[in-house]
């Protein structure tokens, strides 16, 4: 695979006179690998952003995500202007906006962080190219993972296809070195402000409207991973015994802030990792594997750059889905009358967030009882998930279908009820997110259907006037999947 330049920035003396930064998924001014190594090799320091009207251009108007990256680069801006810098901030198609805007500024060199992504790559190759055509080198580095591309592969020297040896290869690999910090503020007195820069323009400006992003909790910028991370911290250690029971504030809710780069990577590693060689360190230990998976995903992207559009494993690329458009949309709509199921998928629709239990037990129900296709929920839930990142998305979906690597075996699905049962025992979950429910207590909200009819009546639940009937039955879905899986195989 190709590659863009990634040589050794040479940090011993000024390098460079005038340097420019490029700011992605990377939204804050500390432990930033890029704007560390560009601060080291050059004297003057410009820093930018671009909404990439390649990819804003085709969201829609009242997107979460635009919301949260906006005003992350707002306090990014103002934390880089009170260091004596700033950020010029654009609105137009990066591949383009980028090698003008190191030609306007008059630099010598181009600094951003690697991305994993096909498109992003082809994105960099762009401009790397453009750049050096007026000979200004352009230099990626590694920020968003520990390991990235292929530092961890099996003794063959092929890529790990199974999580286990996968992250043991990463647990022994790790070494202070990957998670010391890049010290950009012993530096930051080399940032520089371009006269006359115009603030950071609104949503409206964007031409985006506001969302109840604020209304669900989530405070953008780095200020919002912070707190974050300082509240998971104290609770860390109940993590393995909490983390799958979605009515529970037991995760960390960290996915967005590490999907934008609002936290360093390396400062949660690092905190992980010395707390699980602690006693009673299960905890750390557990969400350490974690980021490890996130990366696990991120390294198969990055050798299968197929997965995003095909199965990994080449027999399940052709299954049969009867992929009826009415069954996707009472998914999409969280009226399946399976409860737990429906939860999940209006809290997203509310959210932009599902519980990872609920990603699982959507997702297997989609294809496994619904029977449509892996790609239609991922997609949707890329067009939803205020988090989305596609490796970790892709990989997990696949992993859900039996369709990827170290994939759930095809045999085995999720009972969407006894899920229900165990993860949401006195539905309060469901009660949540199903309001319709809450009269019901949690020996029948799992499965309200099984409820007399006059019970119904008498709590006002009646399913199919109050709350969809099942739109399947499990145990026939079940023997079709079945079926459908082993003709693939056969």
């Amino acid at each position: 695979m190709q590659r863009l330049n990634s040589e050794p920035v040479d940090v011993s003396g000024r390098t460079y006179e005038r340097a420019l930064v490029w700011f992605r998924r990377d939204l804050r001014n500390f432990d930033h690998a890029a704007l560390y190594d560009a601060l080291s090799s050059a004297g003057d320091v410009y820093a930018a952003f671009v909404f990439d009207r390649a990819i804003l251009d085709s969201l829609p108007r009242s997107d979460r995500r635009v919301e949260f990256i906006r005003d992350s680069v707002a306090q990014l801006d103002a934390a880089l202007v009170a260091a004596g810098g700033g950020l010029i901030v654009l609105h137009d198609h990066a591949r383009e906006a980028i090698p003008a805007l190191a030609r306007e500024l008059g630099v010598h060199a181009v600094f951003a962080n690697r991305d994993y992504e096909p498109a992003a790559i082809a994105r960099d190759r762009a401009v790397a190219a453009s750049l050096a055509q007026d000979g200004i080198p352009y230099h990626d580095c590694k920020d968003q993972v520990i390991f990235e591309r292929d530092e961890i592969v099996a003794q063959s020297g092929r890529p790990y296809g199974v999580f286990t040896p996968y992250r043991n290869a990463w647990l022994r690999s790790l070494t202070p070195a990957h998670l010391r910090s890049h010290p950009v503020a012993e530096e930051e007195h080399r940032l520089r402000r371009l006269p006359g820069t115009p603030p950071v323009p609104s949503l409206e400006a964007l031409g985006f409207a506001a969302t109840n992003l604020r209304d669900t909790g989530v405070v953008p910028g780095m200020d919002g991973g912070a707190a974050l991370f300082t509240e998971f911290r104290d609770r860390i250690d109940a993590y393995p015994s909490t983390r799958d029971f979605p009515a529970i504030d037991a995760t960390s809710r960290l996915s967005v802030h590490l999907r934008f780069g609002t936290v360093s990577v390396r400062e949660l590693a690092a905190f992980a990792h010395a707390r699980s060689l602690e006693r009673g360190g299960d905890g750390a230990r557990t969400w350490l594997s974690e980021l490890a998976w996130r990366e696990f995903f991120a390294q198969v992207l990055w050798h299968r750059p197929d997965v995003v559009d095909h199965s990994y494993r080449a027999e399940y690329e052709n299954l049969r889905f009867r992929n009826d458009r009415a069954l996707f949309a009472s998914w999409c709509e969280g009226r399946t009358g399976y409860p737990l199921v429906d939860a999940g998928m209006r809290e997203l629709d509310t959210t932009g967030f599902m519980h990872n239990r609920m990603r699982m037990v959507a997702a297997s129900f989609l294809v496994k009882d619904l029977l449509c296709d892996w790609r239609w929920g991922e997609r949707f839930f890329a067009e939803k998930l205020l988090d989305y990142d596609l490796a970790s998305n892709n990989g997990n979906w696949q992993w859900a279908a039996s369709t990827g690597c170290d994939a759930q075996p095809y045999f085995r699905m999720f009972n969407p009820v006894a899920q229900s049962e165990r993860f949401d025992p006195d539905g309060a979950y469901i009660r949540r997110f199903v309001p319709e429910l809450r009269a019901l207590d949690s020996g029948a909200i799992h499965a309200p259907w099984k409820l007399a009819p006059d019970a119904q009546h008498a709590k006002g639940v009646v399913v199919g006037r109050d709350y969809p009937a099942p739109v399947v039955d499990h145990a026939s879905s079940r023997a079709a999947a079945l079926e459908m899986f082993k003709a693939a195989r056969a």
